[in-house]
């Protein structure tokens, strides 16, 4: 391990704060080294981290923090935060069973000021604080941290249209390294790379405006009739103004890496009493060769060697269920051309990174606007295409009134593709995919599929496809089962569950992947004289309320097993449906 002399100084920013500028840039690289270290053994979010790292010193030595409010969008991005907030030592335990999460928490540090994991979020925050301390009559900075790939998401983009109409004072730092977790796409990626070409816009019109001024006599008439035609000039070429019109005073495009460049910008805008956007460019993976190469693949990482920058990973006794996803895709698409898929800036993380070179026109990747990928994806079905919306659960909760009013109400046939359904350990609750069952089975006209097996998987992929309704089929993150995969792709009898072994002591009706765990523990209960059926309900809705009610009437007893909230999930509609049918005398759920 290399010697640190800084940074084992640093417990929290004040005491960033007393070192000269000088130093920051050694701060910066013994971070670096330090975060490369840890995460080879324990793995996370490696590229996206080791970005920002001299931005993130800027601001906490800029800022009096946290009494200034600073808020990050995302999280992943702010590992260097959370080393110079007082948890270094503790960084070893980043994303790891009772150790810090890998996002924001308000719970974990003063210094989080508003809990992190879901992209777009920091501005909203940012402006209902700052509106908030100006009705208070307080004075403090706020200031918002977002990435490129946030910006495109549709509630960023309505704060910062509020920002600039509310005129109140704050700061957004856009850390720009061209990428989200995946290339981004989209008009605004188009228009960022123009302001990255493009020379500092607020340079050169200062500049014009002093020359034009200090003319005697005529400079200031001179001034004004240069503003109209500047302005005129300026909507067609120059990209900063977007930010300018809606208010803003722009910044940029700067060298996120360049501590003195930052702490100068920084300074400046602590002074003005309107909105500011501060353009800053860093390099994802900034320090790490092989992060810096291939930030892409080094976005979230296993363990991995130092010296080779190869990752080290447990031998697969099994495909994921994800690849499992991605080849049944590519399997309908090739026998179906108005099979689509659609994701919200996850090609990698859903698996149809595999499928788009196949089929590059038909796998269309919208950037992080989930709402925007749901009505899309009803417009194509309602054109006779077969779109599947291949979206983790915990992001398509974001899409919930457009799955609701753009394709549940009107009945159009919409496949979703919820992976991550369940507990996803390291990535914490911001990511746990467990209300997915709740918000989609109250829904009109909506299939609630989960599969026990990476086969069924595939199976449930083609009913939700040839469903002619909106469907829905959820599974885990993680390997399969190993089962044997069929050659002919047929799907499943929609509302009918599967016996997979009988018993007379009780029964136990399991859904998704907890159903090898129903399995596995009623062989320890044979073992010990103890009979119990068990159940793979397959669906949640529509239920097989009469498999459902024959367990109740031959066993007297159910038990229901989900990877899911209890509110509201699988085991209320099997009570649900046993109080319907007058047979509830007792349930349990787990």
């Amino acid at each position: 391990m290399t010697e640190k002399p800084l940074l084992p100084t640093i417990d929290d920013p004040s005491d960033l704060r007393k070192l000269p500028t000088s130093k920051l840039p050694q701060v910066a690289q013994e971070i670096r080294e330090y975060m490369i270290e840890t995460l080879s053994k324990i793995g996370g979010h490696t590229a996206a981290s080791l970005g920002p790292v001299e931005l993130t010193l800027a601001l906490h030595y800029c800022f009096d923090t946290p009494r200034d409010r600073l808020i990050w969008d995302v999280g992943h991005q702010a590992y260097s935060h959370k080393i110079i907030t007082g948890r270094r030592d503790r960084f070893p335990t980043v994303k790891q069973y009772g150790g810090l999460s890998g996002f924001l928490r308000r719970e974990e540090s003063p210094y989080d000021v508003f809990n992190a994991g879901h992209a777009g979020t920091s501005i909203s925050a940012a402006l209902g604080m700052a509106i908030a301390r100006d009705l208070k009559g307080e004075e403090f900075h706020v200031v918002a941290v977002i990435g490129d790939g946030g910006l495109t998401a549709g509630m960023a983009m309505e704060a910062f249209n509020q920002a600039g109409h509310e005129k109140r004072r704050l700061i957004v730092v856009l850390n720009d390294n061209e990428m989200s977790i995946a290339p981004n796409v989209g008009a605004v990626s188009g228009y960022l790379n123009r302001i990255r070409g493009g020379q500092p816009y607020n340079t050169i019109k200062d500049e014009i405006e002093e020359l034009l001024k200090s003319i005697p006599g005529v400079g200031e008439m001179m001034f004004k009739s240069a503003k109209m035609v500047k302005d005129a000039i300026s909507r067609a070429f120059v990209p900063g103004v977007l930010a300018e019109e809606l208010g803003f005073r722009y910044y940029g495009p700067i060298n996120g890496h360049d501590t003195d460049a930052l702490i100068e910008v920084f300074n400046e805008a602590r002074h003005l009493d309107h909105p500011v956007l501060i353009h800053t460019l860093t390099m994802k993976g900034k320090g790490y060769e092989p992060a810096e190469r291939d930030p892409y693949s080094w976005h979230g990482t296993t363990p991995f060697d130092i010296a080779t920058g190869s990752f080290i990973k447990a031998k697969a006794t099994a495909p994921t269920y994800t690849q499992v996803f991605a080849e049944t895709t590519a399997k309908m698409m090739e026998q179906d051309d108005r099979v689509v898929a659609i994701t919200a800036a996850m090609p990698d993380g859903t698996g149809l990174n595999k499928v788009s070179p196949r089929f590059p026109d038909r796998v269309i990747d919208v950037g992080i606007a989930e709402q925007h990928a749901v009505t899309l994806a009803a417009g194509m079905a309602l054109e006779g295409m077969k779109p599947i919306c291949a979206i983790y659960s915990t992001f398509l909760q974001r899409a919930f009134d457009q799955v609701v009013h753009d394709v549940c109400l009107m009945d159009i046939p919409v496949a979703f593709a919820i992976d991550r359904g369940g507990i996803v350990g390291a990535d914490g609750p911001t990511h746990h995919g467990l209300l997915d069952f709740t918000y989609l089975r109250a829904l009109p006209n909506m299939i609630v599929m989960a599969s026990k097996d990476e086969n069924e998987l595939a199976r449930m992929l083609k009913t939700a496809v040839e469903a002619n309704h909106p469907a829905s089929v959820r599974f885990p993150r993680g390997n399969g089962l190993g089962v044997p995969m069929d050659e002919t792709l047929e799907p499943v009898e929609i509302g009918k569950g599967e016996l997979l072994r009988e018993g007379s002591d009780g029964a136990i009706i399991a859904i998704g992947h907890m159903v090898a765990a129903a399995v596995e523990a009623a062989e320890r209960l044979s073992s010990e004289g103890v009979e119990v059926a068990v159940m793979n309900a397959r669906f949640v809705r529509p239920l097989d309320t009469e498999m459902v009610l024959a367990l109740a009437d031959t066993t007297g007893c159910l038990v229901t097993v989900e990877d899911h909230y209890l509110d509201g999930g699988f085991g209320s509609a099997v009570l649900e449906a046993l109080e319907n049918h007058r047979r509830f005398i007792r349930s349990e759920l787990a």
